[in-house]
């Protein structure tokens, strides 16, 4: 693993590049690699932003984080950039990715060890709404949405919605 200070150089370049594209640094590793040094970045939408990261923008971010790179000299040697979202399947543990969350269903464990399971209304003031989901299909259903403390979730997670996906598609949205 690379020393926190060499990491820290790697951000201080990386960061104003993602920040200039109105995006979000969410994580940064320098690890080594055989000869080479591989740079990993996760970058993400604003907190308010709904939807996905296109791939235009990402591999716009790529290219100026390399010349960045490149201009500078942080990482020792030849390195290796790999610049990505991080996907559905990264943990909802801050309040930026509940907000980033919104629209979509969510599972969560609670720490009193019940779970709740529904489509993630609001995020506001430490408490999340979850709107009523029918559990067996997925399926909006009528109802008053339940308002969940984050401080009372264990764990959380976005559960992928194929056929969602494509009838939001369809309509032009993510």
């Amino acid at each position: 693993m690379a020393t926190p200070a060499s990491t820290q150089r790697v951000r201080t370049v990386v960061e104003p590049v993602v920040a200039a594209a109105g995006l979000v640094l969410e994580d940064l590793e320098v690890s080594p690699a055989g000869r080479r040094t591989v740079v990993r970045v996760t970058i993400d939408l604003a907190d308010d932003a709904l939807g996905g990261l296109d791939l235009d923008t990402l591999a716009g971010v790529a290219r100026g984080v390399s010349e960045a790179l490149d201009a500078t000299s942080p990482v020792k040697g030849e390195y290796t950039l790999e610049v990505s979202t991080p996907g559905t399947s990264r943990p909802l543990t801050e309040p930026r990715h509940f907000k980033r969350a919104r629209t979509r269903l969510v599972r969560l464990s609670l720490r009193d060890g019940s779970a709740a399971f529904g489509r993630l209304a609001a995020v506001a003031d430490g408490t999340l709404d979850l709107s009523p989901v029918d559990p067996a299909t997925g399926r909006d259903i009528a109802g008053e949405p339940t308002s969940i403390a984050l401080a009372d979730i264990a764990s959380a997670f976005v559960e992928v919605e194929l056929s969602r996906a494509r009838v939001d598609d369809a309509e032009g949205t993510d």
